[in-house]
């Protein structure tokens, strides 16, 4: 496994959101957490990459413990994240928001440069001095994926990277998520977008209150109607 999580609770205040979460994603594999609003899938990628800390259990990146460290050392362990609110640099061009990503190459793993990720994503190839702020919600979405791949991560976290997004930037994000996983990326997002995860994932867990309530394939699960209905609102 790329990434064990064991009994993994957190909270924000009085509020327990996580409630003994364990989980594991394969190295190479893309993995989908699925759940309603509220279930607990952004507070888990948080948790991951250090933005919340755990109260308990255990987070084994690559086989280290990583629970509870801080963010910046995760993220130099090889644990990219990709946030929901797209955080790029607004005043930044892409070339410069880009650089701010770049890490040393990791052993065994892919090194991105700006001409490969072009290649990912063509819709960043024609905008490379364009600012930030003069950018559609894609084009956005695109480039905070880009620059996390500039640090050339074993794993990625993703956070409802369909969210908001026209159809025909999906299908560009569908293939993105497929080639990254072709190049030997691990791959963890958070959707609630179904169609999109059959397309992208291996497997899928479905949170329910902070905890697994359905685990296996995403086949399978295209086929579960009650667990599409119980626990996702489809």
């Amino acid at each position: 496994m790329m990434l064990e999580v064991s009994g993994l609770n957190a909270s924000y205040g009085r509020a327990h959101i996580l409630r003994d979460l364990s989980f594991g994603v394969g190295a190479g594999e893309v993995l989908v957490l699925l759940g309603r609003n509220g279930a607990g899938k952004s507070t888990t990628l948080k948790a991951l990459m250090g933005l919340v800390r755990p109260a308990s259990g255990s987070v084994r990146f690559a086989g280290a413990e990583i629970a509870g460290l801080e963010p910046h050392r995760i993220a130099r362990a090889g644990l990219g994240y990709v946030p929901e609110d797209r955080r790029i640099f607004a005043d930044l061009t892409v070339m410069e928001n880009l650089e701010v990503g770049r890490q040393p190459p990791r052993p065994g793993r892919p090194a991105w440069t700006p001409e490969r990720l072009f290649h990912l994503f063509p819709n960043l190839a024609t905008l490379r001095d364009r600012p930030g702020n003069r950018m559609s919600g894609g084009e956005q979405q695109m480039l905070t994926i880009a620059r996390t791949l500039m640090g050339n991560p074993s794993l990625i976290l993703l956070d409802e990277p369909s969210e908001g997004l026209a159809p025909v930037i999906v299908e560009q994000m569908t293939r993105a998520v497929l080639a990254l996983k072709a190049e030997g990326v691990t791959v963890l997002l958070a959707e609630q977008n179904l169609r999109f995860a059959l397309g992208v994932g291996d497997r899928a867990v479905v949170l329910e209150r902070g905890g697994v309530t359905w685990a296996g394939t995403v086949a399978a699960l295209g086929e579960d109607e009650e667990v599409r209905r119980g626990y996702l609102s489809v």
